[in-house]
């Protein structure tokens, strides 16, 4: 019989697949990797924050990442080099959850676990949030795909259909920030990242349309989850690396396949 908390840890880490998968379409279309690492390592802040202020941490984390995503996108609207400011948004924020973090009072913080994940420690009010959360980008990005990909092909034809480039920017930003505060617990602050972009780079090879795409990540980030816990119950790793690598396996698989770049 299978252990109730690898249950567990299996329905978080196919929640967080689910949203992950279709969310990392875009971002690989419109080349936000660096976008979704300055997020990601905000939620390292957001951690430090609920600590000094002693609030839950998934508040802080998610005003963290909310708070990163907005900013980045404003300042992007502005003229400011993509690349510079989102490598000095990732590294600086980072840094600064780090050390403000060390320097937080009362009890001691695992920080390994916010950087790498704990998945198997995963109660059933974090599963509870975690799919929440991910049905909620889901219902977003249903209800909003066809204007995301108008908007993702050329700005121009989104405004000669009447559409707000900028809006469906920040939107885009919003669920991916949501995303990172469910979504640290399961593969931590350092490998979000690798949860959005490997399963949508992996699809890209085997897909046609932009639906069979989101359909073919989210399959591959479930199986990746499944193959990362069996690897980490096999030859004790941690479960998080131990997911991105078998994301990564099958990113390498799919590479005869098809034109990933």
């Amino acid at each position: 019989m299978i252990d109730g908390f690898i249950v567990s840890a299996l329905i978080a880490g196919i929640g967080v697949s689910m949203a992950a998968g279709p969310l990392g379409c875009f971002v690989v279309w419109r080349r936000m990797a660096y976008f979704g690492d300055a997020t990601a390592h905000a939620a390292v802040l957001g951690v430090a924050l609920a600590l000094l202020t002693e609030i839950p941490i998934l508040l802080g984390v998610l005003v963290a990442a909310l708070g990163m995503a907005v900013a980045v996108t404003v300042r992007r609207e502005r003229g400011l080099a993509a690349d510079t400011l989102l490598g000095v948004a990732a590294h600086a924020s980072l840094a600064l959850g780090l050390v403000a973090v060390s320097l937080a009072p009362g009890r001691p913080v695992d920080l390994e676990a916010y950087l790498f994940g704990d998945i198997l420690a995963i109660s059933r009010t974090d599963i509870a949030v975690i799919w929440v959360g991910a049905l909620g980008i889901l219902a977003i990005l249903t209800m909003r795909w066809t204007r995301l990909l108008t908007v993702t092909l050329n700005d121009d034809l989104a405004n000669a259909e009447g559409l707000s480039p900028d809006r469906d920017r920040l939107l885009l930003a919003l669920c991916l920030a949501v995303l990172v505060a469910v979504a640290i617990k399961v593969v931590g602050a350092l490998l979000i990242t690798a949860m959005l972009i490997i399963p949508a780079a992996a699809a890209r090879s085997v897909a046609r349309t932009p639906e069979q795409m989101a359909g073919a990540a989210i399959a591959i980030g479930i199986i990746g989850v499944m193959g990362g816990l069996a690897m980490s119950l096999t030859i004790d790793t941690p479960v998080g690396p131990s997911i991105v690598v078998a994301i990564t396996a099958l990113f390498a698989l799919s590479l005869p396949l098809g034109r990933t770049g």
